[in-house]
């Protein structure tokens, strides 16, 4: 039985970090497209009616919060945002159903809450837009900003 020297587990954290951010991104924004556009499972047409509280926003922040979490843009401030949809989701419509969240059908809210939680905690990890931008040499920011 061999176990994993802790250096290889080191040095690959980060992508299993930008890895676990690009899978829930993912998953979240197809929540939001499926309930804005009828896609990917949804009702055709959409699910809930334009600038309708709380359905259509909820949707938004699916979209657009899973958008930019999957690419790594803006990640913390994103994912703070999700997971604060998520547990106002879980507190406002599943909790008074049950107190557990198999009971009460929001496990899926319970979950990303978390996930985006820790996403927030821990940054978006390898393979992200922010590191890319964070990494531009400073001349070519410079000389683009002022073209």
């Amino acid at each position: 039985m061999s176990v994993i020297p802790s250096s290889t587990v080191g040095s690959a954290r980060p992508y299993l970090i930008g890895l676990s951010r690009i899978a829930i991104g993912l998953l979240f924004s197809c929540h939001g497209a499926a309930s804005l556009f009828g896609v990917l499972g949804g009702v055709k047409g959409g699910t809930v009616e334009a600038l309708t509280w709380p359905g259509w926003y909820a949707a938004v922040i699916q979209l657009v919060g899973g958008v930019l979490v999957l690419l790594g843009l803006g990640t913390r401030t994103a994912a703070v945002i999700c997971s604060g949809s998520m547990a106002y989701a879980y507190f406002s419509v599943h909790q008074e159903n049950a107190l557990f969240p198999i009971q009460n059908g929001g496990v899926a809210s319970a979950l990303y809450c978390w996930a985006f939680l820790l996403i927030a905690a821990t940054g978006p990890g390898a393979l992200a837009l922010d590191g890319l931008l964070a990494r531009r040499p400073a001349t070519v920011a410079t000389a683009s900003a002022t073209a």
